[in-house]
């Protein structure tokens, strides 16, 4: 079992009894130094403190369970109001929602693709782009994220 998916089973339930629920698990190489991130969601949004409380929740059970051989640094985080969008739960919750998606290679001549998250079956996104429905297969997207609309 990956790191990320074993931290997130001891982790989910103290994220939800300080109120939270847990939106991702990110372990990753950054500047030379390891970090284990986790981000949190709640309604009305996350704050300083609730990362605190949730640190503070998990840093004990880390360092117990000590799935992780390496020296890393851990994080808790916000989601953020442009997270990324990554299971098919996450996609059935934000349809319709302003959307940013990114491919790995230029289609019509451009890599970014703003819209209306109007669809998602296996992996495959359909963005509405003003009207014209554009549909990426799950190979071509490098990362979809919520956007945010001023």
């Amino acid at each position: 079992m990956k790191i990320t998916e074993q931290v997130w089973q001891f982790a989910e339930p103290l994220v939800k009894e300080n109120g939270c629920s847990l939106w991702d698990v990110e372990y990753v190489r950054e500047g030379g130094e390891w970090f284990l991130r986790l981000y949190i969601d709640k309604e009305g949004g996350v704050d300083i403190d609730d990362c605190e409380n949730v640190s503070r929740a998990v840093d004990p059970v880390l360092d117990e369970k000590d799935p992780i051989p390496e020296s890393y640094r851990f994080e808790v985080c916000s989601a953020g109001l442009e997270r990324q969008l990554k299971r098919p739960s996450d996609f059935e919750r934000f349809m319709g929602e302003p959307i940013l998606l990114k491919t790995y290679q230029p289609k019509n001549g451009t890599k970014e693709f703003p819209g209306v998250l109007a669809g998602y079956d296996n992996g495959a996104v359909t963005v509405d782009m003003n009207g014209t429905p554009l549909t990426f297969e799950k190979t071509e997207i490098a990362l979809v994220r919520l956007r945010v609309e001023f």
